[in-house]
């Protein structure tokens, strides 16, 4: 299998020639030769680490900076991005991108198993991160960016791809439950409707076309034969053909449920749980994560609210309703807070206030004027490039602390799923601490070679 061979100037323009590229009148500036993020235009110099697909999504902030670098596994990827960034140096490795010299910033939408990699890797050479979600696929992985981004915080910009986020509903809920709409919060219920069920890896068929780099596509991961199908769906969409499985992803909690969560975390101010269980219709497959599951949390008390229970469902379970007049299955991707005055229900884009109980007259809420409430968060994308460059490198929304910290729980949720039973959690060890034997599945195996340290 071919390493990087796109690093030369030479191997550079046979590349430009094969994807019909030569003779566009494309400048190639010498590595290093563009204005970073402390020139006189205050741009940053940002490498691109996976450049198709979810990355277009991105391409509008690209363009406000300088995109010095590009790294992808597939060449017709690469071709794609360097139609829009010409003066790019191009990488297949993304080991040896982030040495590309004078790197300000990263912002990357490879597979999931390569996320926490990059992220760290990135951190280690002081290096502002916009990562897509999930920021990391096991607990461990988890941890180990959070500690690492821990020591940097207060010189480095981090944003994991939680875009939502920016919608107003986010801060116009946390307002609501904080000032008191439904009394004193109990329960939450978060939920996610997607439902991809898969019998198991792909098995072998044919062999990696010419000008994909399967080999550094699994990077990581432990060896799985090519297989197409991991390579289809539609560009931003192909996360679905391979983030169930246990080795590239964790399902639907990484995926939507990054962003519903979100919803929630937002709110209820929580570091890690103290507990978790999980139920599941499904048995423990091996190769694929379940579709169907529902895990149950507690939450410590903080200086607002007394302890609470949080319960995700995904691909079908599903809470029950407080009224036969509320349907929440029309909701695919929601929220449910109880308190003891009442319930709000949310998704991403609006909010129900529901009171119940013998103070349902509301004279208890006072809603905050227009005045009061939290202005737009504007662009999430330029929230972390404006925090890159404007000395306060904390004020994004979905840093590498809150993310990692949300994401760590929803994987507690998996090993409590495969462990099969309720389990108590060690916040400060990051361990089970009544079940050594469940510990083992807040990792995972990586091929030889491969460190978080580099």
């Amino acid at each position: 299998m071919k390493n990087s061979l796109l690093e030369s100037p030479f191997d550079r323009r046979n590349f430009l020639k094969k994807s019909a590229l030569a003779g566009a009148g494309f400048m190639i500036a010498p590595s290093g030769s563009l204005f970073g993020a402390t020139s006189a235009n205050n741009r940053l110099n940002i490498a691109l680490i996976g450049a198709y697909g979810r990355a277009k999504a991105h391409y509008g902030t690209l363009h406000k900076e300088n995109v010095v670098a590009i790294c992808d596994v597939s060449r017709e990827n690469l071709a794609f991005a360097v139609k829009e960034f010409p003066k790019a140096k191009i990488y297949e490795d993304w080991r040896k991108c982030l040495d590309h010299p004078g790197l300000d910033s990263v912002l990357c939408c490879t597979p999931d198993h390569h996320h926490a990699f990059i992220s760290n890797w990135a951190l280690n050479r002081d290096l502002h991160v916009y990562m897509e979600k999930p920021i990391a696929i096991t607990v461990n992985e988890a941890r180990i960016v959070r500690e690492t981004y821990l020591k940097k915080k207060h010189k480095l910009a981090t944003q994991v791809g939680m875009q939502r986020h920016a919608f107003n509903n986010f801060s116009r809920l946390r307002e609501m439950i904080h000032d008191g709409a439904i009394g004193e919060l109990k329960d939450v219920h978060v939920w996610g409707n997607r439902q991809i069920p898969k019998p198991g890896y792909l098995p072998a068929a044919g062999t990696p076309p010419d000008g994909l780099n399967y080999d550094l596509w699994l990077g990581p991961s432990p060896d799985h034969p090519y297989n197409p199908g991991y390579f289809t769906g539609r560009p931003g969409a192909n996360c679905l053909q391979w983030n169930m499985y246990w080795d590239f992803g964790i399902g639907q909690m990484g995926d939507m449920g990054s962003h519903t969560m979100d919803l929630v975390w937002n709110v209820i101010d929580a570091n890690l749980p103290s507990s978790v269980k999980a139920a599941s219709p499904e048995a423990f497959n091996p190769d694929v994560t379940p579709v169907n599951l529902t895990s149950t949390y507690m939450f410590p008390k903080n200086d607002w609210r007394e302890k609470i229970r949080v319960t995700w469902y995904q691909g079908g379970a599903m809470p029950k309703s407080p009224s036969k007049w509320l349907d929440l299955n029309k909701i695919g991707h929601g929220a449910m807070f109880k308190g003891d005055k009442g319930f709000v229900i949310s998704d991403f884009s609006s909010r129900m206030l529901y009171p119940s109980g013998k103070d349902v007259d509301l004279t208890y809420f006072k809603p905050r004027t227009k005045d009061e409430i939290a202005p737009p968060l504007g662009n999430f994308q330029e929230q972390w490039t404006r925090a890159c460059k404007n000395g306060q490198p904390t004020e994004t929304a979905c840093n590498f602390e809150y993310s990692a910290n949300m994401i760590e729980t929803m994987c507690l949720g998996l090993a409590a799923f495969r462990a099969g039973v309720p389990l108590d959690y060690d916040e400060g060890r990051g361990q089970f601490s009544d079940n050594a034997a469940a510990n083992q599945y807040l990792t995972k195996p990586y091929r030889k070679g491969w460190t978080f340290d580099g």
